[in-house]
């Protein structure tokens, strides 16, 4: 069975965005972006929920094609027209995107059935919305963090409504970049 990994840029305080969604004082460079494309390049389905969907979209399709666009950009962008797009939504429902399934309704159903399906890790981009709709169905299978070295005070948290524990395990897979970032693997052992 393939396994849903939440990514997301986390503040000290467990916030993975400001009150108005404002990601400003996420820290990324060349190296923190070398290293998660290598760990995506694999990857063939992107998770996400409407509104970061719409953020990316905005976006990846023609980033690697502008002038100066660098390294990075013209490798996501590439990567990013590839892969399968899931979206969750209520509002996009029934509309045709090229290489993209929105769920609107059933989501657990329609998750594991995808789930199911031959193919790579799922990565569940941002989208703090559709993480907790997620958690709350017991979906993610693991969270890869990146905890900035900021207290951000007030926002919108990663863990946000949780009715069940979550055990979780530190996978070795753990790093500190020269930005003052640090990334955390996480496996989800079981709920209760």
């Amino acid at each position: 069975m393939r396994k849903i990994i939440s990514f997301m840029h986390m503040s000290l305080d467990g916030f993975v965005s400001g009150p108005n969604g404002e990601l400003n004082w996420a820290k990324v460079d060349e190296e923190l972006f070398d290293h998660i494309g290598n760990r995506i390049k694999n990857g063939d389905t992107a998770l996400y929920g409407r509104i970061t969907y719409e953020m990316m979209e905005s976006y990846w399709p023609s980033a690697g094609e502008k002038p100066n666009a660098g390294r990075h950009d013209i490798e996501h962008s590439k990567w990013y027209s590839k892969v399968h797009k899931v979206v969750l939504s209520r509002s996009l429902r029934g509309a045709d995107l090229p290489n993209t399934t929105i769920i609107s309704e059933g989501i657990a159903r329609k998750i594991n059935e995808i789930k199911n399906q031959q193919g790579e890790e799922i990565l569940l981009f941002g989208s703090p919305a559709a993480t907790h709709s997620l958690i709350a169905e017991d979906l993610i299978d693991g969270f890869w963090l990146f905890v900035n070295p900021i207290i951000l005070g007030q926002g919108i948290p990663l863990f946000n409504g949780i009715k069940n524990k979550m055990n979780l395990r530190l996978l070795p897979a753990t790093r500190q970049f020269s930005n003052g970032v640090t990334e955390l693997n996480y496996e989800v052992l079981s709920a209760e």
